[in-house]
């Protein structure tokens, strides 16, 4: 089983829900790229950014949703609070 820097549940329509805790270490969030191109919209959390390749960090806000590409670098940078994302692959 693989650790991963979340705790994760997947609904019944299959999108997911993760919670990030403010007090995961640095070096857990790590640039990674994923197969499917995804939707995320931020449910809570704040102080939070999201990193794409080559670009400079944005802030997550509540209630906004973002879109990352399939296969395209990226990381998250801890905040200050929970931050919970809903997940909706695409």
């Amino acid at each position: 089983m693989v650790d991963r820097p979340y705790l994760e549940l997947v609904l019944h329509d299959g999108t997911r829900l993760r919670t990030f805790d403010p007090n995961v270490n640095d070096e857990e969030l790590i640039w990674h790229r994923d197969e499917r191109t995804r939707r995320i919209i931020v449910m809570e959390g704040s102080g939070w950014e999201l990193q794409m390749d080559n670009k400079q960090p944005i802030d997550l806000l509540e209630g906004h949703s973002y879109t990352i590409n399939r296969m395209e670098y990226h990381r998250l940078i801890k905040g200050d609070s929970t931050l919970i994302l809903r997940i909706i692959e695409v």
